[in-house]
């Protein structure tokens, strides 16, 4: 006679341990994945037209740059009006302690949320019939097995406090009752955001404009659409130098606030 499994959260235990340990794992080596999910998808995929038109695929373009924007935006709105140390130590989760202000007081996990925008965008530019069915939900899969993990975390670390704080504020979808009146009680750290987010704003818009340029290659070649490509390379070199002086003005404790 077997034993049912016992429930965490509504999902049963050896479940709930395999989520928080992929979430963890994708959590420690993020910064490799990433990239190497790139690199599977420029592999086995390509680029496609929407209806087989150039000119609306430009506006599919737009599109994606748009959601992703909105994505970086968020993220700096998050990071300037507060910002939460779940980053972790060492590749590992950590959390000083529970941060439920700002934007935290709206959604639990609106970096994230940023993170998804983020993904969706770059998605739309690349225009993958395989992305979107495969990819994308891999992608986003694994931003929720580490809002899972750290989930698990925090409910261990805050207990009730924790558990109080979910029952006041939604996952993922932000409650905008209240946010004006949030974003005036609190000052806006654009040192901050500048030391916090110039790397992840330097790695999506550098894949943004290489996944444009791809494209471009994939379908026309150099010489049909040399003109467009060079624009875009173009744009690696004040993106590069934009990079670079954030930089060196974190590493000379320029930008400390």
């Amino acid at each position: 006679m077997s034993v049912a499994a016992p429930e965490v959260g509504g999902v049963s235990a050896p479940r709930a341990n395999a989520v928080q340990w992929l979430g963890r794992f994708v959590f420690r080596f993020r910064d490799y994945l990433a990239p190497a999910g790139l690199l599977v998808i420029l592999a086995l995929t390509w680029p496609e037209h929407l209806f087989g038109s150039e000119s609306v695929n430009r506006w599919v373009d737009v599109l994606g740059l748009l959601v992703a924007a909105a994505g970086q935006t968020l993220r700096v709105l998050v990071i300037g009006y507060a910002y939460i140390v779940r980053g972790g130590s060492n590749k590992q989760l950590a959390a000083p302690k529970l941060v439920c202000e700002g934007f935290y007081g709206h959604s639990r996990n609106p970096m994230y949320v940023g993170n998804m925008l983020l993904l969706t965008g770059l998605a739309i530019i690349y225009n993958s019939r395989w992305v979107y069915i495969v990819g994308l939900p891999v992608f986003l899969g694994g931003l929720l097995a580490i809002v899972r993990a750290e989930e698990h975390f925090l409910a261990a670390k805050f207990g009730g406090e924790y558990e109080d704080y979910c029952r006041r504020v939604n996952r993922f979808l932000p409650n905008p009752r209240g946010l004006r009146a949030t974003m005036r009680a609190m000052r806006f750290d654009w040192k901050r955001v500048l030391r916090k987010e110039y790397g992840t704003t330097f790695a999506w818009l550098s894949v943004a404009l290489f996944l444009l340029i791809w494209e471009r290659l994939v379908h026309f070649g150099y010489a049909t659409r040399h003109a467009d490509i060079d624009r875009l390379l173009l744009c690696y070199v004040p993106l590069t130098a934009a990079y670079a002086t954030v930089r060196w003005l974190k590493k000379h404790r320029r930008l400390d606030s």
